[in-house]
């Protein structure tokens, strides 16, 4: 089937021009499946962001590969319109075609500034109902109308009752992709036009996944108090300290909703409640809303997680978005497996993690790529996150930004604090999210290019070492026209009192940025011997402490905007045999070893076959990485550890978190 891909594909013929230079100001080129389909063409792709590292990259990597007389197809991607394609330096203009791609070349029918707003995983839907429908030009409102019924399939002026409007948020906010808000407000206006939901906080429910799940989180216990009751709702919707405006009862058994509501649940996107002395049935489908209801509540959570799991449609045609929804699921049911002790659910967990895990390095062998030069609207890697946080700050010199890594935490790990910090405080939000890690799974790799906000091809000097973070976090700040006055970071955080170490560290009436490295994790796994569960038991009483938490609080109550991300996950693996090649490697992890020349790795990956070669995106050159997959490791045979480098959902996909303050 014809895709809007291929309006932009038709122009790119290998072996055509060695260079081309494209103007792409919406992030066409970059969406994933059109760089992957470049990349597999044989086309090199490289943003023109920074002159002085664009001429780096393209002196050391191409300039010298064409002075021999050999062929690349390089392509430059500007951000810029295409009348500024000629501030390009002289000898770019001079060797290169120039190519430009924008939404109003494919949607030239609907209004610019609605389309932009969209996410570009949802082209595919807009461009095919372009196709069957012709549509004449529209403005503002009739493009926003389009994109609603067409792509995420709601005709609002449809929805007319309680249920239809639950159902319809609940099949938004569990989804995957966020509504932009230009379509959230037209859903607002359209809603309120109509009377029909005129008790309802609309504003809030329909663009924030968050409120809406507060909105639900309120009304369970009082649906759970009337479900053996009549008319027992107090007449002053006041007496029940609802947060979030609307009808007090809300129709959660019907059939359409309900399905919805255990899932929740299970994933922890909503929270049980203890109602004691309610009598449920053993099949009943509102035991997953009712805390230690039974005590086989906890087998039966996990096992509609491992359901889940199992029907879960993650493939090689996944989108990254895909993986990260599924990584969340498997982490909530991989926090309880690593806590509980069911023989029989770790030995399914086990194989079904060996599975998933071969699947998911299949996928980014041919992924992982083009997932580097995605706009950082969304990050989708972790170099991507400072720059999103400059996004927040740009020409706003009253907002503060806070980053708290914690090194070495794994999603389901996250879970594990997640739940300490809700119990500790309710007056924090997290909106959690996840991104993918720098491949190797290093410290030195991962963790520099969150502070750096670069792939790691621009600190080769600083790769094995961690020594360099300071100087990158305040380089890349100062370059988006932040003070180094204005600019704090430290590390080897995560013991004795938080207060204490943020007021030696910062002014917050003039600092700005602050990036802080919590290493406490990561000296817990280099120490475990106990494995996973070891891991989640040290993590829990590490939280307990509060030193978390009252870091948290002290960012917030100084209004910072805060982001807690890590560097890398980490898993319990296997020794499979530990490498005898002397001083050869430069990396002699337990689940990375790296190599200074592709023939050197050769050598020992045709011994350790479960380890594959790792191609380097993104990386220096002479850093070649034989990383190791499922749940094995270069440690003697047999030796169990916990570690980090390899190419497992646990080590690559991390935690994103936004940290807010409730308002009330």
């Amino acid at each position: 089937m014809s895709s809007w891909r291929n309006t932009i594909l038709k122009d790119f013929v290998p072996n055509v021009a060695r260079l081309t230079l494209v103007s792409d100001p919406d992030c066409l080129l970059t969406e994933e499946k059109l760089a992957m389909e470049l990349r597999e063409r044989g086309f090199d792709l490289i943003e023109f962001n920074d002159p002085i590292e664009f001429r780096y990259a393209y002196e050391s990597k191409y300039r010298s590969i064409w002075d021999r007389g050999e062929h690349t197809d390089l392509v430059v991607i500007l951000r810029l319109q295409d009348a500024e394609l000629e501030s390009l330096p002289y000898d770019l203009l001079q060797a290169g075609r120039k190519l430009a791609f924008s939404f109003g070349d494919l949607f030239p029918n609907m209004s610019y500034p609605v389309v932009e707003q969209l996410d570009r995983s949802l082209l595919d839907s807009l461009f095919d109902a372009q196709k069957k429908t012709s549509p004449d030009r529209m403005g503002d409102n009739a493009t926003r109308d389009f994109i609603l019924r067409h792509v995420f399939g709601v005709a609002a002026e449809l929805i007319s009752t309680e249920v239809d409007l639950l159902r319809f948020l609940l099949r938004l906010h569990y989804g995957n992709s966020a509504i932009p808000s230009i379509l959230a407000d037209r859903l607002v206006e359209v809603f309120e036009s109509s009377g029909s939901f005129k008790d309802w906080s609309l504003s809030q429910i329909i663009p924030d996944a968050e409120q809406f799940f507060v909105f639900i989180q309120e009304r369970w216990p009082i649906f759970l108090e009337n479900l053996n009751q009549t008319n027992q709702i107090k007449d002053d919707p006041a007496a029940y300290g609802l947060k979030v405006q609307g009808p007090v009862r809300l129709p959660f058994d019907h059939q359409d909703i309900r399905v919805y509501i255990d899932n929740l649940f299970v994933e922890r996107k909503l929270a049980p409640v203890d109602l004691p002395g309610i009598d449920i049935a053993k099949d009943s489908w509102i035991l997953s809303g009712i805390s230690a209801a039974r005590s086989d509540s906890e087998d039966l959570r996990i096992s509609r997680l491992f359901e889940l799991v199992d029907t879960a449609n993650v493939s090689m045609d996944s989108r990254y978005t895909d993986w990260i929804a599924f990584a969340m699921k498997w982490a909530e049911l991989s926090a309880l497996i690593h806590t509980a002790s069911n023989a029989d659910h770790k030995k399914r967990y086990s194989e079904t993690g060996q599975r998933l895990n071969g699947l998911f390095a299949d996928w980014l062998e041919t992924h992982y790529a083009s997932l580097i030069n995605l706009p950082p609207s969304t990050p989708a890697m972790l170099h991507h996150v400072p720059r999103y946080l400059a996004r927040y700050i740009e020409g706003k010199k009253s907002k503060k930004v806070a980053l708290v890594v914690i090194d070495g935490l794994s999603l389901d790990q996250w879970v594990t604090v997640r739940n300490i910090i809700q119990k500790q405080s309710s007056d924090l939000v997290l909106r959690e999210s996840a991104t993918f890690a720098w491949i190797p799974t290093l410290t030195s790799v991962s963790r520099q290019a969150i502070f750096s906000g670069k792939p790691p091809i621009y600190f080769p000097s600083s790769i094995n070492s961690t020594n360099s973070e300071e100087k990158l976090w305040k380089q890349f700040w100062q370059g988006h026209d932040v003070s180094k006055l204005d600019i704090a970071y430290k590390r080897s955080l995560g013991d004795g009192d938080a207060e204490v170490a943020m007021e030696s560290l910062i002014n917050p009436a003039q600092t700005r940025v602050v990036g802080l490295v919590i290493d406490k994790v990561d000296k817990i796994m280099h120490g475990m011997q106990l494995g996973a569960a070891g891991m989640h038991n040290q993590i829990d009483q590490w939280c307990r402490g509060k030193y978390l938490i009252s870091l948290l609080n002290y960012l917030s109550r100084h209004d910072y905007e805060i982001w807690i991300t890590s560097d890398h996950g980490n898993m319990e693996s296997i020794g499979k045999g530990r490498p005898t090649e002397g001083a050869i490697a430069e990396s002699r992890g337990e689940r990375v070893r790296i190599y200074p020349t592709p023939e050197l790795r050769s050598q020992i990956s045709s011994t350790f076959t479960f380890a594959r070669e790792w191609f380097p995106s993104g990386l220096p050159d002479n850093y070649f990485p034989l990383v190791a997959t499922g749940n094995d490791a270069f440690v003697h045979e047999g030796d169990s550890i916990v570690g980090h480098g390899g190419v497992a959902i646990e080590e690559v996909i991390v935690p994103l978190i936004k940290v807010e303050r409730r308002t009330q």
